[in-house]
């Protein structure tokens, strides 16, 4: 345990990012303080919301500092070091990402039970992917037993949660959309009562024929033509939850709004952004109502692994273009 390699954030990307945007660094594993922990990292997260923080802009959390390791959710065991109520061997949930050794204060590591559950589920299932599933979807639009859901990127981690969420709290119709006949497929398998690809026409037509009464929800992960789309179809007093909009995350350009925006006043809409981060005194309800439907086999989820810290920037690179099926990890 001598040698620890970390990503670092080697330029800003302009428009969308490549492997050059990223260095590999060698550095010694670190030595921990009074109070710290030394973590062995086994898996890290890459994740949509990531590309915002490589831009020098002011946002809800600090950009990445270039020439220094990015960071983001990962999960391993406690190697060295020492805190409250965390000991070497324990497995601990944090968010220093993109290195093999991570160095932190005990008390930003929350153990987790690795008996439980596959220690990836608890980033993804079981994680911050969950809960912003759970909370956008009940919290945030307030679905309710009957009503249609439409889901945007409902392929990736978070959308393949929320249809099945969705259909497990009593909703009459859910509908996603993915970007591949295969997505499509395990889409339907999924439980969604209806899927399609967005390349194969305009996302308002996929739409209409998929749920020709209309949609009540919306979950938003994409944004642009499929926000434009789901304004369209939303029935009166209809509500949306804006989660990510992925296709300008690697825009040069401002995005174009919704051309149909004055829908919003008639149809009295609801499009509410939110952060899941907002939503922290849901989880003991969420991890007992989540974990309940996995140890029934009522949910299902997916993962798409990468191997070696050295491939963590193709990993990312291969979640914007969509690449992933479910959640997209490395495997340190």
């Amino acid at each position: 345990m001598t040698s620890n390699r970390e990503i670092h954030l080697a330029s800003r990307p302009q428009g969308w990012p490549t492997a050059d945007n990223f260095r590999l660094v060698e550095t010694e594993v670190p030595t921990p303080g009074p109070g710290q922990i030394v973590v062995r990292n086994q898996f890290m997260s890459v994740d949509p919301y990531m590309r915002g923080r490589m831009n020098d802009a002011k946002s809800y959390v600090p950009p990445f500092a270039l020439d220094a390791p990015l960071d983001g959710g990962a999960i391993g065991e406690v190697v060295a070091g020492g805190a409250d109520g965390i000991n070497v061997g324990d497995t601990v949930l944090h968010g220093l990402g993109w290195r093999e050794y991570a160095l932190l204060d005990g008390a930003s590591a929350r153990r987790v039970d690795p008996d439980l559950a596959p220690v990836s589920a608890y980033l993804g299932v079981l994680g911050m992917t969950g809960l912003t599933a759970y909370a956008g979807l009940l919290d945030v639009a307030a679905m309710q037993p009957g009503e249609t859901v439409f889901v945007s990127g409902a392929a990736g981690a978070v959308g393949s949660m929320v249809g099945q969420i969705a259909k497990l709290r009593g909703a009459g119709r859910v509908v996603g959309s993915a970007g591949s006949p295969a997505k499509v497929q395990r889409l339907t398998a999924l439980g969604f009562d209806a899927a399609f690809d967005y390349h194969d026409g305009p996302v308002r037509d996929a739409l209409k024929a998929a749920a020709p009464d209309g949609i009540d929800v919306y979950f938003d992960n994409v944004g642009g033509e499929h926000l434009e789309a789901a304004i369209g179809a939303m029935k009166l007093h209809g509500r949306a939850a804006i989660c990510g909009m992925i296709a300008q995350y690697n825009s040069a350009e401002p995005p174009a709004a919704p051309r149909n925006l004055a829908l919003v006043i008639g149809k009295r809409l609801t499009l509410r952004g939110f952060l899941v981060g907002d939503h922290g005194g849901l989880r003991e309800q969420f991890v007992a109502e989540v974990g309940g439907w996995l140890r029934e086999g009522r949910l299902s989820y997916d993962e798409t692994i990468v191997d070696g810290i050295g491939n963590a920037p193709d990993a990312f690179l291969g979640l914007l273009r969509g690449e992933n099926l479910g959640k997209m990890l490395v495997r340190l």
